[in-house]
């Protein structure tokens, strides 16, 4: 079982199984930037229109599988389903957080 996550990662993924952009908006800093698939987006906005992209082409559910660190940066291992080659895949996503929120997110596949 994975250790509780810090909130704003927690509303991350729960915003994103359940397609509420306005929600995961909310879980960035102004200044927060999502490294993606070699692209990176800049800022709530971006993120949520990247994240809204993202869900209609590939239509997935993120499940936590693990996740380690303290409360200004956590790792996650999440499993995620979808419609895409090879689905499900394991992917590390890597958190670094202000009190404002989400200031970075780094999604890779695991190793």
């Amino acid at each position: 079982m994975p250790s509780p996550l810090p909130q704003p990662v927690a509303d991350y993924f729960a915003a994103s199984n359940a397609s509420d952009l306005l929600r995961l908006e909310r879980c960035f800093a102004d200044n927060a930037v999502v490294r993606d698939e070699g692209r990176e987006h800049h800022g709530p906005k971006a993120i949520a229109d990247w994240h809204a992209q993202t869900k209609q082409q590939y239509r997935y559910k993120t499940e936590v599988l693990d996740s380690r660190g303290h409360s200004d940066a956590v790792t996650v291992k999440t499993r995620v389903a979808g419609d895409f080659p090879g689905s499900p895949v394991e992917l590390e996503q890597r958190f670094c957080l202000s009190p404002e929120g989400i200031t970075a997110l780094e999604i890779k596949p695991c190793q």
